[in-house]
């Protein structure tokens, strides 16, 4: 396999001006909440068949229909056919997470001087927003539109001490879908006070079609970082940044996720396999850059993951366990999918060697994802 050169290369193809064809979107029922709310389904497709599907209950992706070498569809991303699931075991499937996403030590950060305190919902820790993050509430759809990129735009105004965060905050999420199968999201949030945020998308990925037999320990990751931030025994990071170099969190070189994620290195034991932030760079890009890229052999689907953020956590799916029955009507396993979320690093607001989430008013936070598909092989 070559380095990362390779994957640059077939980047820069992929970018290649197509032809402009009119993407399309459409709008249906899709459920309902428990105090009667409607929960719409948003479905935008592209002229070579791929689709994906938008929910408005998290602001989720429910799923993405992506063809193969051989143009054959499969849905890519884990989910439940009905509300029901959602409601029962969400498991962020697709979700848009915050208002900090990834976890916070204790639940605790102090601004200006200030303790906030949000709810534990991870052992001792807060986790992607609290017990009702943004992942559990019904967004409004705002916009959608038709085109070259079709596009549907979510909102969801959340309210000072909504979870212990200060601030009223005003969040958009919009996908888009353009005829270079690349799916966008793209989150932006303003405040009336200085506030905490970090949003990232949680899609579950499994390149051959969610709920094949193979799982997704068979990808082929590479992740352009020279040092990821370790964590303690309950996935808080150390506050190092340590080489990846001689480490079995090195990617930077193509490489089998299965291949080392069974080791009994502490790291991988502290989470049962990898749940780690790594640290493309220090900090925000005024464009996406490269963060990940994803390639599933037998399929010959290659993802790669671009956004402005600094940060991807790399999750392999260890939690699932063999309970839940997917879209497919299979069960999901541990290994079955992995996680890729761009974002600012895990606990930030807690170290500030890190950087800083803080987003003040007169500010927009912004957090620009792309997922770029193509394909390799015949």
């Amino acid at each position: 396999m070559k380095a990362l050169t390779t994957t640059m290369i077939l980047t820069a193809a992929m970018l290649t001006a197509a032809p402009a064809e009119a993407a399309s979107v459409s709008r249906a029922p899709f459920g309902q909440m428990p105090d009667g709310a409607a929960v719409e389904a948003i479905t935008l497709t592209n002229a070579s068949g791929m689709q994906a599907r938008i929910i408005s209950y998290g602001a989720a992706l429910q799923s993405l229909l992506v063809p193969d070498r051989h143009e054959e569809l499969a849905d890519v991303t884990l989910g439940y056919p009905t509300m029901a699931g959602y409601l029962a075991k969400g498991e962020f499937f697709g979700a848009t997470v915050g208002r900090v996403a990834n976890r916070i030590a204790g639940g605790k950060f102090t601004l200006d001087g200030k303790v906030y305190q949000t709810p534990l919902n991870d052992g001792p820790n807060a986790l992607h927003g609290g017990s009702k993050g943004f992942d559990k509430v019904n967004w409004k759809v705002a916009e959608v539109k038709d085109g070259p990129s079709a596009s549907v735009t979510l909102r969801y105004v959340s309210p000072h001490l909504d979870q212990g965060y200060p601030g009223q905050l005003i969040v958009t999420a919009t996908y888009t879908l353009d005829e270079q199968n690349v799916l966008g999201v793209d989150y932006r949030a303003t405040t009336d006070r200085p506030t905490v945020v970090n949003l990232s998308n949680h899609a579950y990925w499994n390149l051959a079609g969610e709920g094949s037999p193979q799982g997704a320990m068979d990808h082929i990751l590479t992740i352009p970082a020279e040092h990821f931030t370790p964590v303690n025994a309950t996935l808080i990071p150390t506050g190092e940044f340590r080489p990846v170099a001689g480490t079995i969190f090195d990617f930077r070189r193509p490489t089998r996720i299965g291949k080392r994620v069974r080791t009994s290195e502490e790291q991988i034991l502290f989470g049962k396999g990898y749940d780690h932030n790594w640290v493309v760079a220090r900090d925000l890009s005024r464009e996406p850059r490269l963060l990940a890229r994803v390639e599933e052999p037998k399929s010959g689907r290659v993802m790669h993951v671009f956004s402005n953020q600094p940060g991807i956590q790399f999750y392999s799916g260890n939690f699932l366990d063999g309970t839940i029955v997917g879209k497919s009507g299979r069960l999901y396993r541990q290994g079955d999918a992995i996680v890729l979320e761009p974002q600012m690093f895990p606990d930030t607001p807690n170290q500030p060697a890190f950087g800083s989430v803080r987003l003040n008013p007169g500010q927009t936070y912004r957090n620009t994802i792309q997922f770029r598909f193509s394909t390799v092989g015949k």
